[in-house]
């Protein structure tokens, strides 16, 4: 079985420095990179079976977004943000000394690949968008940030295994194993033995901050964004996903890159790429 390797990154915001963890996995010495992030609140561990299934092919890192996981917190939520992403993402790139990088981005993971893929001299080659696109769907949003900065905390594991697979129902149909490690993975102990979230509850600050006006701004910046990307995309919808409509999803194959769509049966909001069959899919899409 692969190990992976747990490295971290110098980063700056506006308010000052801040240190970014990663996962590697495969030879360091691999110059085809596909650099893997995930959504809102969760975690690199979301993709160790998509690094264990690519990592003899590809050098994979999957970074921990900064205020999630094992990085750091800002000093000042309000820089947490695409722009802040994107600038860290530059950064872990320069890090890894290569040329350019595949990208795969699931929800918020998205977001930042396709802003970072919409910019002259990108050094993103080939980009899976997992359940995302430019349209944002503002009730799906408001769910999202109804959990988003409540301080839960759990007695035991279970709890909060429990509390995790609820929130998380539209990821459909996983095994008591897969859901024990989606909710490991983003829960942790703190000093009383309680079980609580590994992100930062600051997260909310500007999601909760968002008018339609500001949803609508952003539409029309991610929509210019993703026109502006040339590179080879792949776009898995679930099919039952409340945030990525199947009207925007057939809008995002006839401009920009013209995405190639796969919609994932018995999914909503987002498929977690676990599943053989998913991650067949980014597998093939991108070692075509």
């Amino acid at each position: 079985m692969a190990q992976a390797r747990i490295e971290s990154v110098q980063c700056l915001s506006p308010a000052g420095l801040h240190r970014m963890a990663y996962k590697e996995w495969g030879d360091p010495g691999n110059p085809v990179t596909l650099v893997c992030v995930h959504g809102l609140t969760r975690v690199s561990d979301d993709f160790d079976a998509l690094a264990e299934a690519l990592c003899n092919d590809y050098r994979v890192i999957c970074p921990d977004v900064v205020g999630r996981g094992r990085s750091d917190h800002l000093r000042d939520p309000l820089h947490y943000q695409v722009l802040q992403y994107v600038a860290d993402m530059v950064t872990l790139i320069a890090r890894l000394n290569v040329e350019n990088v595949h990208w795969v981005g699931t929800s918020m993971g998205g977001l930042i690949g396709m802003a970072l893929a919409s910019l002259p001299a990108t050094p993103v080659h080939r980009l899976v968008l997992n359940d995302i696109g430019p349209a944002l769907n503002a009730p799906a949003l408001a769910r999202i940030g109804e959990y988003v900065g409540d301080a839960v905390k759990f007695a035991t594991l279970e709890q909060g295994t429990e509390y995790v697979r609820q929130i998380s129902l539209s990821f459909g149909q996983h095994s008591d194993m897969q859901w024990r490690k989606l909710a490991a993975d983003v829960l942790r102990q703190d000093a009383d033995g309680n079980w609580t979230f590994r992100y930062d509850p600051a997260l909310s600050v500007t999601l909760r901050a968002m008018t339609p006006q500001n949803v609508q701004q952003a539409e029309t910046m991610l929509w210019a964004a993703y026109d502006a990307i040339n590179c080879p995309t792949l776009l898995i919808r679930g099919e039952e996903s409340d945030l990525l409509s199947r009207e925007s999803a057939q809008a995002m194959t006839q401009r920009g890159p013209k995405a190639r769509v796969v919609e994932i049966p018995g999914v909503g909001h987002a498929p977690t790429l676990v599943d053989a069959a998913q991650i067949d899919v980014v597998k093939n899409f991108l070692l075509a």
